[in-house]
């Protein structure tokens, strides 16, 4: 059997599969079908300062290859995961990233300061939610505002701080370089491609929020590309995301730059996908006599 740790920004990883948020809630719905243990780690549930309802249903659509979302953040809030989920998940046996995401810099940073000195090995800085102080665009829409956020979170605390990069920009090597600069140890992508879909009988569009974020396999080349280029151009390591639904995707995603993986729709239609991806790199690995998964990081050789 093949070696299958990874390190990202100072932090082992027992393998580089990890659940991604938003696809496996708070892990607790997964272990009737196998122990968290056998995971790299978990992306847990996105979390904003207080809890949040969502956007209205529908809130879910599926599409060719993929799906579309706008469930909007549902979650219990930042308090709710460190008093009631944050104890029990330390004690599965996995590496613990919290996603957090807010609407203004200070509820990040409000966030950041409850999570230091807790059980949570790494924090996921999801970027791509509006800034209602500054119009509604998205933090992550700006190389000034992505490194304004990563900034301030960056000075709240002492953890590995990895920034979730949206694709929904014109250049997201610029907005990656930003982050890195400001002080991210590591990068993930891609999250959710904007966009939406129309029942033609009603006229009306299929989600309620009218446009939501879309994943699936559909969007694994466009990932691909997007990790790729980011890898090439920052330091720091990148976690690769979008449309990963095996092995094999998993292989050409670390080629590509990524020095671990997040699954996320892949998910919902097949809850073992994680462990079957797990298996599938080391398959390929034994296959191709390669003693450490480490060892095809960015190979990939370009014409």
């Amino acid at each position: 059997m093949a070696d299958l740790r990874v390190e990202v920004a100072g932090v082992s990883f027992q393998n580089p599969v990890i659940p991604a948020s938003g696809a496996f809630g708070f892990g607790r719905e997964y272990e009737k079908f196998y122990p968290l243990s056998e995971l790299g780690g978990i992306s847990v549930k996105g979390m904003t300062l207080n809890p949040k309802d969502g956007n209205p249903a529908p809130r879910i659509a599926e599409t060719p290859m993929g799906m579309l979302n706008s469930v909007g953040l549902q979650n219990p809030g930042i308090d709710a995961f460190l008093e009631k989920e944050l104890p029990e998940l330390s004690k599965k046996g996995t590496r613990i990233i919290a996603n957090v995401a807010g609407s203004t810099v200070e509820d990040c940073v409000e966030m950041i300061r409850r999570i230091e000195g807790t059980a949570v090995d790494m924090i996921e800085l999801n970027i791509s939610c509006p800034n209602v102080k500054q119009g509604g665009a998205a933090f992550g829409t700006s190389c000034e505002s992505a490194a304004g956020i990563t900034a301030a979170v960056r000075k709240a605390t002492t953890k590995p701080l990895m920034v979730k990069l949206s694709p929904n920009v014109t250049s997201i090597t610029d907005i990656a370089k930003a982050v890195e600069a400001e002080g991210a140890d590591a990068v993930s992508l891609i999250n959710t491609l904007l966009g939406m879909k129309i029942d033609i009988n009603t006229r009306r569009p299929v989600l309620k929020n009218n446009v939501g974020g879309m994943s699936g396999p559909a969007v694994f080349p466009i990932a691909v590309r997007m990790v790729w280029q980011v890898a090439n151009a920052v330091k720091i390591p990148v976690v690769g995301m979008g449309g990963i639904s095996s092995g094999e995707d998993a292989i050409e995603m670390m080629m590509a730059g990524a020095s671990a993986v997040q699954v996320g729709a892949a998910i919902f239609t097949d809850p073992y996908a994680p462990v079957k991806i797990i298996k599938g790199i080391n398959d390929w690995l034994d296959t191709h006599g390669i003693a450490s998964v480490s060892e095809i990081v960015g190979t990939v050789q370009p014409w």
